[in-house]
């Protein structure tokens, strides 16, 4: 079974993290908020993007990238960046694995990416395109580490009644 985590880097935008919020409950994920964050935590924007799924949501807090590492030492981490030369989907993810994101105006901090080069991955998209949305960004990720798992532990069928 993916064990499935989603690290957000001192995220800005409250309807984002509420979006993200939704997306880690349909994947089972666990979502990681390091400080500083752009907004509060009770923000009606972000409980109204994360609608009645954010007193669901597994999600943990922590004071900076530091204490992030030392209280989640074991297990893949992997950071996303338009500046990563490893395309998602020919990348290899571990069951246990956390997705690394930066925050929407500058994305990750290029010592981070240089310090983990072999670790960062890209979303294909055109030459004009300066990024994508995080919220978007977070499903397109976690739905490829999904995919490598056959969706494993998700409801992969659904069921239509006869007319």
């Amino acid at each position: 079974m993916v064990n499935l985590n989603i690290v957000l880097l001192e995220p800005e935008i409250p309807q984002n993290t509420g979006n993200i919020g939704r997306t880690c409950n349909a994947m089972g994920a666990v979502l990681h908020l390091v400080e500083p964050l752009g907004f509060s935590i009770e923000d009606k924007y972000l409980k109204r993007a994360g609608m009645d799924y954010w007193k669901e949501l597994n999600v943990k807090y922590y004071r900076d990238y530091g204490e992030f590492l030392a209280k989640n030492p074991r297990g893949q981490k992997v950071f996303i960046s338009k500046k990563a030369s490893h395309r998602c989907d020919q990348f290899c993810y571990q069951e246990k694995v956390y997705l690394v994101f930066g925050k929407e105006s500058v994305g990750l901090p290029e010592e981070l990416l240089l310090e983990n080069q072999e670790l960062c991955v890209r979303i294909p998209m055109s030459e004009n395109t300066r990024s994508l949305n995080l919220a978007n960004t977070v499903a397109i990720l976690s739905y490829e580490v999904m995919r490598q798992y056959a969706f494993a532990g998700l409801k992969t069928a659904g069921f239509l009644p006869p007319a």
